[in-house]
């Protein structure tokens, strides 16, 4: 018997009937995605990269990972811009926005391109000012009483159609329940990477490279990820690591 799959096209299982609870599978996974329930392994595909590390672990066989077929690369020259997701409850931004916009400040300059965000509620367009005095060129906005608060589906398919349209390379979330919700929709989708809780961020000039850093294998080390075939290139990050952008009343946008 196995327990439910990944549903998507790449998937990885627990065959229950061959694990023994040895936990050997739950000291392996850099990512902190497998527990322990009633003696048998559990994993939490909201936290699993299918990264395999478990599979190698597993001495019974009791783990199945099946790989989906991979997409032909983008063309990745099309693809330019830095964007941040505006995280917004009941029409107030979120501070870990401001953080996002300075550090997505940098990265935009390091690449020589623009820095944009994506407002999406109701009856909240002037909070686009705000966003364009801590260092955004452009915001889109999407605005309908019936997005005004979060939705997983609708504001999946909002971001999922804008970067389509659009083509950003980078695309930043805050490490909430909702930036962590709704990245890892869009990168499904999109059929691109994801690099959760990040602590760094930097820009590879000769490559246009985001390094993204972030803890691994139980904080013991850090590990910079690449998202070299694919975009846009989407992490979230940590509240409170980096600084939030300062505020410059003189600078405006579209």
């Amino acid at each position: 018997m196995a327990e439910q799959n990944n549903p998507q096209e790449c998937s990885i299982q627990i065959l229950l009937d061959k694990c023994t609870g040895c936990t050997l599978c739950v000291k392996s996974c850099p990512f902190g995605a497998i527990t322990m329930k009633d003696k048998k392994a559990v994993i939490d595909f909201g936290k699993c990269t299918l990264c395999g590390a478990c599979v190698a672990s597993c001495k019974f066989k009791a783990i199945e990972l099946t790989v989906c077929k991979v997409p032909q690369k983008a063309d990745l020259s099309s693809y330019k811009g830095v964007w941040v997701f505006v995280e917004q409850k009941k029409g107030f931004v979120q501070s870990v926005v401001y953080e996002l916009l300075g550090k997505g400040r940098e990265l935009a300059d390091d690449l020589g391109t623009e820095l944009a965000c994506i407002l999406i509620g109701d009856g909240i367009e002037a909070k686009a000012q705000e966003l364009f005095w801590r260092g955004a060129d452009k915001v889109y906005l999407v605005e309908n009483t019936k997005i005004k608060n979060y939705i997983d589906e609708p504001y999946t398919n909002i971001i999922v159609e804008l970067v389509k349209e659009f083509k950003p390379e980078i695309l930043l979330y805050g490490a909430t329940s909702i930036g962590r919700s709704l990245a890892s929709r869009v990168a499904v989708k999109l059929y691109t990477g994801l690099t959760a809780d990040c602590t760094g961020l930097a820009i590879d000039k000769e490559k246009r490279l985001l390094l993204q850093t972030r803890p691994a294998f139980g904080g013991n080390i850090m590990a910079t990820i690449l998202c070299e075939n694919y975009r846009p290139q989407m992490s979230t990050v940590r509240h409170k690591v980096f600084k939030e952008a300062p505020v410059d009343k003189a600078r405006t946008g579209q």
